[in-house]
Formats: C-alpha cells, structure tokens, sequence
C-alpha cells in the first residue's frame, strides 16, 4: 500500500504562508540615507498645503505622506481622507512632461530610478481618492422574501440606490424597490437558472443570463421583456459585460455574453442578433470583461484572451496552472456607472454624457500621463496575476498567499486596492499597482464567495458560506461590522454605488438590504 503523506500541522501552515507573505513584501528601503524635504500641492487648484517638510526616506511610505498631509491640512483622525501622489518629471527646457505615480514609497519611485536625491526638494501633487464618505452598514434594514429557489446574483442600478435587481435559481430575476424594501416587478422568460444580472451604464436596460443559453434583455420601468431572447450559445452563460457607454456608438449599446461553450458573443442590443463570435477558448469561458481599451475573457482552459473592439484576437495571456475564475479591471467601477457620480447631476445632452463617462474612466486610468488598464486574475491554482495588457503579455507580478482556490477579485473604485475572495476562508488585500500584500483579512470561518468595495474604497464587504457578511475597513485590514441575519450561506452582494446600502442574497432564498 502506497504511503500517504500526512497534511501539514499548523507550524508548517504558518510557515507556508509567512513565506508566501515574504515574498510579496517590497524590499526594504535602506535605514541609512536620512531625510528629504518635501512639499504637497493640490492637483487641482496648485494651492500649497504648508511649507516644505522634512520626512526621514525610510519613512516615506503612501501611507505616511497620507498622514501627513492630512495632519497639515488639519483632517481629524478618524475621518482621513485617502490620497494619490504624483511627481510632475522636469525635462532640459525646465518645463514639466509626463507625471509620474508614487506608488509604495518614494525611495523606489523617485531616488532609486536617479530621477531625485535626498538634497533634492520634492514637490509631490496630491488628489484625494474620494471626495465624500461611507458609512459602514451595521443593521439589517428589511429581508424580503419573493424567490423560490436561491438568490445568485444581485446588482444595484449605476444610477440610484433605490433600484436593485436579484437573479435566482427559480428562473427568474426580480427587481426591487430598496426605498420602500417591496418587489416591484418579476423578470420572466428564463426556463432555468439565473446566473448573472447586469444593468447597462446608462440605466436603460437589465441584462440576465441564464442556464437555459439565452441572454434577455428588460426595461426596468416596467419590467417587461424588450423583444426576443438572444438566441446562439449552446451552453449555458456565465457572464455578461457592457460595451461601456463612452465608445458605444449613439443609440446602439452593444453587449457581450461569455458561455459554457467556450464562446463569447457580441450582441447588438437593438436589433437582438450577433455581432460577432469571439472563438478560441477550448473551455467554458468563465468571466468575460469590456474595458475602456479592450475586451477580456478568461477561461477553464487556463488562458485569458485579450480582443478589440471589433472581436480580433490581439493576444493570449498564459501564465495559470489551473481554471481562471473571475477577472477585474482597475477601471470597472467608473465602467459601470459611466456618468454617474455621488453627486447625482446628469448632464442634459447626449454629448455632456459622453465627455462625463469618458473624463471619469481616464481620470481612474491614467497612470504616469498614460491610459492602461490593470487586469486581475483569480484562478485554482490558488494565485493571482495582476496584468497590463495594453502594454505586456507578461504578467506585472504574481499574488501568491491563498491555500485554496481563488473564487473572486476586484478592483477598489479608486484602482489603488484589489481584494480577493478564496475558498481558504480568507480575504487578501493587495495594493493596485503592485500587487505588494496587504492585509489578510480573517474572520470567517467557512469558503468567501465574493467581496465589493464601498464608493470611497474605504470600506469592503464580503459574502461567505458561513452565513454572514462582514464589513472591514481597507486602511486597517479590521473588522468593522459583522452582518448575521442570513440562514443559510450567502452567494451574492452588492454595495450600491453612492454607498447607502448593501444587498445580499443566498442559499436562504430571501434579498437583504443593509444600511447605516
């Protein structure tokens, strides 16, 4: 009889993950270089925030400048403002060119690269992150029952807080009114599970796909279907993305569909037929995203496919061992609520909506002066790969800390933050742009099926098979809130994107909506 090797005890399971934590780590900054005068400007009036400073090198990290000019604009401790940092590069003739992004600390961005020296003044721009504030959701405000079967998929509406559509395994997807906490309308047609829901960017038009291997489209006033089903995979679909609402041309969205049968399909939402069949995958496709750039589809046949706009192939991203699962664009949020924003002024013409969504996708894009979308990839074999596929085929770095298999990732609204949801009962939180480790964020005691971010990136809530959500905070990596009311375990949630509320939905058959 063959001898079987016994698992591993905790010390050795300590050891693999403080190694795993150890080779995500940033090299140190060297202790021995002393200090640097620095002076803070705001990006957008070019106002100084006090005089210039000067911080030890080996201290100066993102997270302590943040601090610090927090500290000198006078914000209280408890309600710190998050902030981005960039170095306006000089050229010969004295002028500025390019701005460059601070991204861990300035020792690597600025003195090792030899474009500053610790005799050097820096002058640093800073933008807040996030110009208003969320607050974490502590109760559960109403559990509305209505589905038969459980609840797979929930998304708010990009435009209000008040509009919330679930999709079930009952064969239907229901939208909800989250002000008065009542059904409104039953989304009917699907034959079999619905597996996905999707609201389109400018509020107009839900989305469902389902086992049954059609795409339906909804008018989410009344609820009532808008024409055909889109007929043409043969396997049930997995995924559905936008085409985002700045390239779209007037009047017809476009919307693409990932399926079981290792296709991906465009679909012209107006004439309900095919644009065009993206084939290459050789199995079911997973995740399917429209970026601002190009279009992304993962794959079980362990690839990520990068495509234009019109569906050419533009390159094959290998790198995992195992099924991709999930995908995230640093670019998704601004995707999702195109001219949207906290504070609720749509712009009038059709152009106004189109320069709105496009400024709001560049200003999350633009990185050093360049646009470029980062890419996450979750698979089984247990890692993450963050990508920059506009400009490499090789991954940027690789996230390695999770024991099991890696379900969910997403991007902050910001780009500066991903969190990834495993199977190890773990939520890891790594930093956008390098993809360093974090934060391990543990609490839960069975698999983390997904997480969502708050508007403001400062907060995160996760969904698990324990039947609990809980909420951290992403400065921390602590528990804020821990949500029980579930009575079975928990598939699906969404933070709206002004940040009021929180809907969830599981195994239990019943929508909850938390608030404040």
């Amino acid at each position: 009889m063959a001898t079987v090797i016994p698992p591993p005890n905790k010390r050795q399971r300590t050891a693999i993950a403080e190694r795993a934590r150890e080779q995500q780590t940033v090299k140190g900054i060297p202790d021995d270089l002393g200090s640097i005068r620095v002076q803070f400007f705001d990006q957008s009036t070019g106002k100084a925030a006090g005089g210039p400073v000067s911080v030890p090198v080996a201290d100066a990290t993102v997270k302590n400048l943040e601090l610090l000019v927090n500290s000198l604009l006078g914000n209280d401790a408890s309600e710190r403002v998050p902030y981005r940092f960039t170095y306006q590069r000089e050229v010969s003739d004295g002028s500025t060119s390019n701005s460059l992004d601070v991204a861990t600390d300035l020792y690597h961005s600025l003195l090792l690269p030899g474009l500053k020296t610790t005799e050097d003044s820096i002058s640093l721009q800073y933008t807040p992150q996030a110009v208003f504030r969320v607050r974490a959701v502590s109760r559960c405000s109403s559990s509305i029952p209505g589905h038969g079967e459980a609840i797979l998929a929930i998304q708010f509406s990009p435009a209000t807080a008040n509009r919330m559509v679930s999709g079930s395994g009952d064969g239907t997807a229901r939208l909800w009114d989250t002000e008065t906490q009542t059904p409104l309308q039953t989304l009917k047609g699907h034959t079999s599970w619905v597996l996905v829901v999707s609201w389109s960017p400018d509020n107009s038009t839900i989305a469902t796909g389902s086992m049954d291997n059609t795409v339906r489209l909804f008018n989410p006033l009344d609820g009532q279907p808008l024409g055909q089903p889109l007929k043409g995979h043969t396997k049930w679909v997995r995924s559905l993305a936008w085409e985002p609402y700045h390239i779209q041309t007037p009047g017809h969205p476009r919307l693409a569909s990932a399926s079981k049968d290792g296709t991906i399909r465009i679909w012209d939402v107006v004439s309900k037929r095919t644009e065009t069949v993206l084939s290459g995958h050789k199995g079911s496709v997973s995740c399917v995203r429209w970026g601002g750039l190009r279009i992304y589809s993962s794959s079980q046949d362990k690839t990520i496919k990068v495509w234009s706009n019109t569906g050419t192939l533009i390159s094959t991203l290998n790198a995992h061992a195992h099924w991709v699962n999930h995908l995230a664009l640093s670019t998704d949020f601004a995707l999702r609520t195109a001219y949207h924003d906290h504070t609720s002024t749509i712009p009038s013409t059709e152009q106004g909506k189109i320069t709105k969504a496009k400024e709001r996708f560049a200003t999350v894009a633009t990185i050093a002066g360049v646009e470029t979308e980062r890419l996450i990839s979750a698979s089984d074999d247990n890692t993450l790969y963050l990508w920059s596929p506009s400009t490499s085929t090789k991954p940027i770095t690789r996230l390695l800390g999770h024991q099991k298999q890696v379900n969910h990732v997403t991007f902050s609204p910001s780009g500066l933050l991903i969190a990834s949801s495993a199977f190890d009962n773990h939520i890891k939180l790594w930093h956008g742009l390098t993809g360093a480790f974090l934060y391990s964020l543990r609490s839960h005691v069975r698999p983390v099926y997904m997480s969502c971010f708050s508007a403001d990136s400062r907060l995160l809530v996760s969904a698990s098979a324990d039947t609990t959500l809980k909420v951290w905070d992403t400065q921390t990596g602590k528990m804020k809130e821990d949500l029980v009311g579930h009575k079975d375990e928990v598939f699906a949630v969404d933070w709206s994107p002004d940040g009021a509320r929180v809907a969830s939905g599981g195994k239990d058959k019943a929508v909850r909506l938390w608030r404040h």
